[in-house]
């Protein structure tokens, strides 16, 4: 099994129909809802890897349910389902942020690949996420150490690349990242370097 899914739709023949073409795919059918506020709740608890939702639903339907789900669990695709294909529904789904638009009745040819299309989307956000956190940390990492760098430069009169080298060596020795020994030096001054590295 693959992957976790959740389908909504008002109809449980249609709900039933999805669930078996979905594991006879390989995939988890993790829940079911039939209308828009219970696939909200659902989602909400069960964090899926995707939801697959009908557009046309009592109490809220799936535009309006893929836009809360979209701001609410951003690591969930939306997959949705509809029996008309007119162009405002279509720019409604992508302004909700929806991954994929299939129009019913859908056969498993249909919907297998379209699934496997909203995944990948998934994972490339996903992987788009992760990079955009490390580039993060490493702007702050780098501010620290330019920071630590200024302090080093003026307590021992050094230029730039003789107080990197020197936090360098001293992060070498006493093996703390230099970025946390950057911050040491912010915080408790060119005393939080290793003595031996400072007589240098």
């Amino acid at each position: 099994m693959k992957n976790a899914i959740v389908v909504v739709d008002d109809d449980p023949i249609i709900r039933m129909d999805i669930r078996e073409m979905l594991e006879e795919g390989g995939y988890w059918v993790a829940g079911e809802a039939k209308n828009g506020e219970e696939a909200v709740e659902l989602v909400a608890r069960l964090k899926p890897d995707l939801a697959i939702m009908d557009i046309k639903m009592p109490v809220m339907n799936g535009i309006k349910a893929s836009q809360i789900i979209r701001k609410l669990q951003q690591d969930t695709s939306v997959l949705l389902l509809t029996a008309y294909s007119q162009k405002e529904l279509v720019k409604d789904a992508r302004e909700a942020g929806v991954a994929a638009f299939l129009v019913k009745p859908v056969s498993e040819e249909d919907l297998l690949p379209a699934v496997e299309i909203a995944l990948s989307q998934k994972e490339k956000m996903d992987s788009l996420k992760q990079d955009i956190k490390q580039l993060k940390q490493s702007i702050e990492e780098r501010k620290v150490i330019e920071k630590a760098k200024g302090i080093v430069m003026l307590a021992y009169a050094l230029n730039e690349e003789e107080a990197y080298q020197k936090m360098r060596a001293a992060s070498m020795t006493t093996r703390i990242p230099l970025s946390k020994l950057a911050a040491g030096v912010i915080v408790d001054g060119v005393g939080s370097l290793s003595g031996a590295v400072q007589d240098r």
